[in-house]
């Protein structure tokens, strides 16, 4: 393999798999916010939000951790108003005290919030502005979750960068497809990826166990076991949903993300690290598998972007399939017919948002991954030309990509003017 296309094999994975504590969209507002009122110097009385609607989809309805509770635009800004420490991003309110909690839902009594749609035409756009004693801050982030693109305090410019995708903010993933993907699973020194993998499967291992342990929202992990059983198939549903039922529902452990997601980063490592353990692989089998799941679920993103109306969870499914095939020791060709089967069974599931019924997506991801694998090592699999199948993977991965990127755009507006609009009494 080329050294250049190796390195950014490897850039890649360190830069999309990183933690996060909660849902990655509230989190990055308290991000913004956090920096703001460290811009500012105080806390604020005003605190002015612009979120593009993508954004409002994925706060609305699911728990900002550490808050007690808490949801929403203005409850996550004033978690990192209060208690954020922005040098920690992602992890920005990871740290809350008792004594920043109660401050935290006093402040949101005292202090004026006013929530907007953002205009700008972005997808991903979140803009904080603090305002005290004729003074103000605004920190804005656009374009992927922790791209500050504008500090302005007072009138004075202190950044300002051009608005560009998270695809065009980070490492070059053109170069991507399955047939590359699997070739650097097999010959990448375990060294070089090792500890990003690990704390993948330390992190996301432990918030599942927490959802397995605990009743969180909806308790689809902990029902899927009662309901059916605890064979391997079933266990590796339950596990990736457990994980989405304590994170929907506020459980301040972090996650390893994939995608900006990680909703996205358990489903495509949970299951494989089930079905690892139900083999007896060896660790470095494991991580090599997780190597595919993990750039197999990047791979099906970049086409499709970082926020959509396309569920993220089907396209980490996939990558999940994917990495399990590679532990029973498929190659390019059982690999391609397990992504292939699995997206011609799940794709067009809807995403309205970040919430406790994430956790049931995932498991249906899982489940359309699972089936296109037993398809696939059975023999069996779905055509080219049935329904938006291409005449190769790649194909097929483009066709999604269109299909949510540009199909599914007006479907994108009608859920959220479904989700923001009054309830009828």
């Amino acid at each position: 393999m080329d050294k250049q296309v190796y390195l950014n094999f490897v850039n890649i994975l360190k830069e999309e798999l990183v933690p996060a504590t909660g849902c990655t969209e509230p989190i990055s507002v308290a991000y913004a916010a956090a920096l703001a009122r460290d811009t500012l110097g105080a806390i604020p009385e005003n605190v002015e939000i612009s979120v593009s609607g993508n954004i409002l989809k994925n706060v609305k309805s699911v728990v900002v951790p550490n808050t007690g509770g808490l949801k929403g635009v203005a409850s996550a800004a004033a978690a990192g108003i209060i208690a954020g420490n922005a040098k920690g991003e992602l992890q920005v309110i990871s740290s809350v005290t008792e004594k920043d909690l109660e401050e935290i839902v006093n402040y949101l009594k005292v202090a004026k919030f006013s929530v907007s749609s953002s205009n700008s035409g972005c997808i991903f756009d979140i803009a904080v502005k603090c305002l005290k004693d004729g003074s103000y801050a605004t920190v804005r982030i656009a374009g992927h979750h922790t791209n500050v693109v504008h500090i302005e305090k007072d009138g004075e410019i202190i950044l300002d960068k051009t608005v560009v995708t998270a695809e065009a903010a980070l490492t070059d993933r053109s170069f991507l497809s399955v047939e590359k993907i699997i070739e650097f699973a097999d010959i990448v020194e375990i060294a070089d990826v090792e500890n990003i993998i690990c704390r993948q499967a330390e992190y996301n291992g432990a918030i599942a166990a927490e959802g397995l342990k605990n009743d969180y929202g909806a308790r689809v992990g902990k029902v899927l076991l009662k309901a059916f059983g605890n064979d391997v198939h079933n266990r590796a549903k339950a596990t990736a949903a457990a994980g989405s039922d304590a994170r929907m529902n506020g459980c301040c452990l972090p996650v390893i993300i994939v995608s900006g997601s990680g909703n996205q980063g358990m489903t495509a490592s949970l299951p494989v690290m089930v079905y690892a353990e139900h083999l007896k692989v060896p660790k470095e089998k494991l991580i090599r598998a997780l190597v595919v799941s993990d750039l197999v679920t990047i791979h099906l993103k970049s086409g499709i972007g970082r926020l959509s109306a396309y569920c993220g969870a089907v396209s980490a499914g996939c990558g999940a399939a994917a990495g399990v095939c590679y532990l029973y020791g498929g190659g390019y060709d059982e690999i391609s017919g397990t992504i292939v089967n699995a997206l011609a069974i799940d794709s067009g599931v809807i995403c309205d948002g970040a919430k406790s019924s994430c956790a049931a997506k995932i498991a249906s991801a899982v489940e359309a991954g699972l089936t296109g694998f037993e398809m696939t090592r059975n023999g069996s699999g779905f055509c080219c030309g049935d329904g938006i199948l291409g005449d190769c993977v790649e194909c097929t991965i483009d066709n999604v990509g269109d299909l949510a990127r540009i199909g599914m755009r007006d479907t994108d507006e009608e859920i959220i003017r479904l989700m923001i609009k009054p309830n009828k009494k």
